[in-house]
Order: C-alpha cells, then sequence, then structure tokens
C-alpha cells in the first residue's frame, strides 16, 4: 500500500525525494528490528548470567536490571551461595539485606567495600568492633548509667527493696533490655531477641548460679527463692504461648510490663510481711535496736544500688592536708581524666592495656554524661564540665535518636535540628556557668541525674543497635539463625559481667545477694525486653508484631530455659534450699548439654521427622 502511494506521487517527486523513500523503505525496517533485537539480546544475556549465579529471574523471582528493584523472595543469607564478583549486586537488590537502623550497613561494608580477598580482614574487624560495643555496653551501663539511677533513687527516698527490683534491675540489665528493644524494632531480628533473652536466662539460672553454689555453698532464703522462680516460670510459658501464637497483640505486650509491675507488689508485700514477723519474734526491746543489716543474713537480700560504683578506691589516703582552690581550667582537666596516676603505678599491664583502649570511650562519655554522686560532699559537681553537659547532653540525645534522623531534618528546609538544640544548649550552659560557683552544687544539681540518666541510656541503645547490625551480619556471613547468635554472642556479651560480679559477691561472703541478682534481673530483662520491645514497634504503626522462629531450635531454647526453672523448683526445695557444690556442678553441665543439643539442631544433626 506503501509502495501504490510512491508510484502515482512519482512524477512530481524529484530524485533526492526519491532516494529518501528508498532509504526509508529499506533502512528503517533493518534498524527496528536491530534494536528489537539488541534488546532481545540484552534480556537473554541478564537471564543467562542470573541463571549462572543461581538468580533466575523466571523461576526465584529475583529481580533483573530494567524489571524490578529487589527481591522479595531471596534470603539475604543466599549471597554466600552466589559468585565473589555478583555478591555486591545481591546485597544491594535483595529486599532482605536493606539497612534499616544504625549507623553503618555492615553487609555493604563487608561486601563492596573490602575487595573479595580481603573478606576475611572485613569480618575480623567486625569481631574486634563487637567486643568494643560489648565494652561500651558495660561502661556507659556500669559507670554513668547505674550512678544516675542510684542518685534518682536516693532523690526519690526509695527503700532498698523497691529501688533493687526497679532501678537496680533496670541498670543492671540495660544492655540486654536495649539490645532486645533494637532487635524487635525490625521482624528480621526478632530472633536475636528472643535467643538473647531465652539463652541469657538459661546462662544465669545455671552457669552463674552454678558457679555461685561451686565458690560458696551456703542456704537460700526459700521464700524470696520460691517467689523469682515462680514468676519467672510465669514469663517463660507467657513467652512460650507468643511463640506458639506467632504474634503478639497490644494485650500481650502490656501483660509483660503488667507482670512485673505485679512482682514488684509481691516483692514490697513479702518484705512488709517479713519485716513485721521479724519484729514480732524479736520484740520490742530487741527491735529498739538495729544492727547494719548485711545482705546474707536478709531473707529478702537485694543487691545494693551502689555496688561497685562508690566503694573507696583508695584515693582517700591522699588528700592533701591543706585546702587549696582549683582553677576553672584545672577543675575541668582534672574532670575529664580518666586516669589516675597513682592508681596506674599499682596496676598489673593487662589492666594498663585495657585501660588505654577504655580512654577513648571514657572521655567522650565523660564529656557527654553528667553522673551526680549523693555520697560525696559536692555531689559531684564540676562546674565546667556540668556546664558543658548541658550542651553535649542534648546534642548526643538528637544525634543518636533513630540514629540521628530526626536530628539531620531541616526545620521549614532550611534550619537544622541539631542546630537549634545546639543555640538552645549554649544558651542553657551560659546561664548555668553565670550563676553557680565552683564550690558549691546549685540547688538544682539533682536534676543533672535525670539527664545523665536519659543520655547514658541513649549511648547504650546506640551500641546496642550496633551489636544488633553486627550479630545479623556475622548470620549472614556464616549462615547462622538469630536464634542461635542471641543464646550465644548476644546472651554471653550480655550476661559475662553479671557473672563476674555474682561470683565476686558470692566469694566475698554474700552468695544470697549475688542469687537474688540472678532470678530478679533475668525476670526484669523477660518482661521489659519483649514489652517495650513490642510497644516501641506498635507505636511505629505496626498494631500486631509478627514473629518467625527459627523452626525446632526456639523450642529447645524455651524447653531448656523452662526444664532448668522447674528442676530448680524441685531440687532445691529438696535439698533443704542448701545449694552445695554438686548442685553447682550439676548445673554446669546442664548448660553444657543444652549448648550442644542447641548447636545440633543449628546444624541439622538433630530435627524433626519430616522436617525437609
Amino acid at each position: 500500500m506503501v509502495v501504490g502511494k510512491v508510484y502515482r506521487m512519482k512524477l512530481n517527486m524529484p530524485v533526492k525525494s526519491w532516494t529518501a523513500v528508498f532509504l526509508v523503505l529499506t533502512v528503517l525496517p533493518s534498524g527496528v528490528s536491530t534494536v528489537k533485537d539488541r534488546k532481545e539480546d540484552s534480556v537473554r544475556t541478564s537471564r543467562r548470567q542470573h541463571a549462572e549465579n543461581g538468580l533466575d529471574g523466571n523461576n526465584t523471582g529475583m529481580s533483573i536490571p530494567g524489571e524490578s528493584q529487589n527481591s522479595s523472595t531471596h534470603e539475604c543469607r543466599d549471597v554466600m551461595k552466589q559468585k565473589p564478583s555478583k555478591q555486591c549486586w545481591f546485597i544491594k537488590h535483595t529486599k532482605d539485606c536493606e539497612f534499616s537502623d544504625g549507623y553503618i550497613n555492615y553487609l555493604q561494608g563487608a561486601f563492596c567495600s573490602f575487595p573479595h580477598s580481603l573478606f576475611p580482614l572485613a569480618v575480623t574487624l567486625y569481631a574486634v568492633w563487637l567486643l568494643y560495643l560489648f565494652m561500651v555496653l558495660g561502661i556507659a551501663a556500669s559507670e554513668f548509667f547505674c550512678p544516675n539511677l542510684a542518685a534518682i533513687s536516693t532523690s526519690l527516698k526509695l527503700t532498698h527493696n523497691v529501688a533493687g527490683v526497679t532501678f537496680l534491675a533496670f541498670g543492671n540489665g540495660a544492655p540486654d533490655v536495649f539490645s532486645a528493644v533494637a532487635a524487635f524494632a525490625d521482624p528480621r531480628t526478632a530472633g536475636l531477641a528472643i535467643g538473647a533473652l531465652f539463652g541469657a536466662g538459661v546462662f544465669v539460672t545455671t552457669v552463674v548460679a552454678g558457679s555461685v553454689a561451686l565458690v560458696k555453698p551456703f542456704t537460700v532464703a526459700s521464700r524470696p527463692f520460691l517467689r523469682d522462680v515462680i514468676f519467672y516460670m510465669a514469663a517463660v510459658f507467657w513467652t512460650f504461648l507468643i511463640l506458639y501464637l506467632r504474634e503478639i497483640k497490644l494485650g500481650e505486650a502490656l501483660g509483660y510490663l503488667g507482670l512485673y509491675v505485679l512482682y514488684v507488689g509481691t516483692v514490697i508485700v513479702s518484705t512488709l510481711v517479713y519485716n513485721r514477723q521479724k519484729n514480732r519474734l524479736q520484740g520490742p526491746i530487741q527491735s529498739s535496736y538495729t544492727e547494719p543489716e548485711l545482705p546474707s543474713d536478709s531473707e529478702d537480700a537485694t543487691p545494693s544500688i551502689f555496688n561497685g560504683s562508690n566503694q573507696d578506691d583508695g584515693t582517700s589516703e591522699y588528700q592533701p592536708l591543706l585546702p587549696f582552690t582549683e582553677s576553672t581550667c584545672q577543675i575541668f582537666i582534672n574532670s575529664i581524666n580518666p586516669i589516675d596516676s597513682r592508681k596506674w603505678r599499682r596496676k598489673s599491664w593487662f589492666w594498663r592495656a585495657a585501660k588505654v583502649v577504655k580512654v577513648p570511650l571514657e572521655v567522650v562519655l565523660l564529656l557527654t554524661v553528667p553522673v551526680v554522686d549523693p555520697d560525696k560532699d559536692d555531689h559531684n559537681w564540676k562546674r565546667p564540665l556540668n556546664c558543658l553537659h548541658l550542651l553535649t547532653g542534648p546534642l548526643v540525645c538528637v544525634l543518636t535518636f533513630k540514629s540521628g534522623q530526626y536530628g539531620l531534618l531541616n526545620i521549614e528546609g532550611k534550619f537544622p535540628v541539631w542546630a537549634l538544640v545546639l543555640l538552645i544548649g549554649v544558651f542553657l550552659s551560659a546561664i548555668s556557668f553565670l550563676t553557680t560557683s565552683n564550690q558549691q552544687p546549685p540547688r538544682l544539681h539533682c536534676a543533672f541525674s535525670l539527664l545523665g540518666f536519659v543520655v547514658s541510656a541513649m549511648w547504650i541503645n546506640t551500641a546496642a543497635t550496633e551489636v544488633v547490625s553486627i550479630l545479623r551480619t556475622f548470620g549472614v556471613v556464616f549462615d547462622l539463625s538469630n536464634t542461635v547468635l542471641g543464646l550465644t554472642l548476644l546472651a554471653w556479651g550480655n550476661s559475662i559481667g553479671d557473672c563476674f560480679s555474682d561470683i565476686t559477691m558470692a566469694r566475698q561472703g554474700y552468695p544470697r545477694m549475688a542469687m537474688a541478682a540472678c532470678f530478679g534481673g533475668i525476670i526484669f530483662n523477660m518482661l521489659f525486653g519483649v514489652g517495650l520491645g513490642c510497644l516501641f514497634q506498635m507505636f511505629n504503626g505496626t498494631n500486631v508484631v509478627k514473629l518467625e522462629p527459627d523452626g525446632l531450635l526456639d523450642w529447645v531454647l524455651a524447653g531448656a530455659l523452662g526444664l532448668s526453672l522447674v528442676l530448680s523448683f524441685i531440687l532445691v526445695p529438696a535439698q533443704c534450699f542448701h545449694l552445695g557444690r554438686s548442685y553447682g556442678i550439676f548445673l554446669l553441665l546442664f548448660y553444657l548439654v543444652f549448648l550442644l543439643v542447641a548447636l545440633l539442631t543449628e546444624f541439622k544433626v538433630i530435627e524433626l521427622r519430616g522436617s525437609p
């Protein structure tokens, strides 16, 4: 038809037009077919490359360039099955590998920033960084978080029992709670929280309790022990039910917090009943005289809040005979110096090496976190440093909340939020500096303990978020489930400090205090870790928190913890509440058997019948 039209117009067309028509009729069709062929060749080449790497777009749902942006069916741990040249592309285009929380994208760092030949170096650096983050959690909790909680409880005039099951439990369990909250923030890492909370429970109730019994055999207080075991079994059963249902609703999340409130109320009531019975037996004459009560002699012993934080470190003997006044500059320099030269000379080389590693971290924390000490005459008032805290503290909070997402926003697209916080901090610091003196703490100095509590909590939460991200990366690299990483690395890292402190407490003659710390802390970690973690995720718009158990391993973990509590509930009363070395050995062997079964389950040596 086109040829016919050209033929009818040939008498009126010049030679150049005929040449143009000839080129259109001959070259254009071949050009179109060439472009089409090239596109088909490109798609075929892309499919062939994906097929070579196990990424067939037709069969697996994996994205092909130009067709989809990411994969919805691949798991991130499949990256180790790809060729080294394709691993970076896989990480960037797989939905399961998307980076959510934290400051560092560890997956892209390992697979994209490092050449494949240096991949072991990247994993080694991540392991060292993980150890340093555990150090951050320990120092921030013990030297900054707990002392400020102690100051707050002193200001509120709380009794030792109430403070022990609330503020002390929060201080000791801060790493576990914040790690659980950070893990629950992402459904892909929720298994880390479950594994860590259950794994820490098994570790503390077997290894720590068994070590205390080995170091110092003793008779445990009957009623507090039974009370703690019963409440912990209730928390474990609740979590077991949640795992079975695979979801947590608002009422169930609030139930965790409600159960802990009931636990605190029971502790208070039992303490009142115990004290009334004791006074009735002693009589009015003996009860009028009260001796200093040792925690190991009290039935309802609760670890002291100031344990390890305000003990005399030997510096009192170096106090000058004549008073002298330090300048503002000297006060500031001395207050941010974490090294005592006199103490440095007395310590071993290992302590000095560890101190050198910790010095940068301690300096940063000293510059940003105020610490109030009610036991000191000046309540640890350092005027230049505390005035600086009014600037650095809020700035740290805004730059660590949600990994700085809100702090880097601009007000009306022009003025950043962090700059506004900085200006407000400068204003408050100037007012505080001009209205106070170096010698006398201000009337509202107790407010600095609240600031220190918030800032140290933000530091702990930031470190916990990075720990969860690194452990998730290790799970991808070594093809390990989140649950086994939680019950091993995360549980050990968060519980090793409690282990050493409780064993030291037992050696010093306070085994009841150590045993009370074993159970009281993990009850708080379980209830608040799961409860707050799920509530925070619901605040982000999720009505129901979905859980994806890692198959048989989760049930092995829950069953081991439940079995250890049931055995303790039966065997300890059967021994008249006396814990000897044989019982300690039994608990240690129980943990070794549990760990062996868990690892065999993880590596598919132990499987359910009919499981793939």
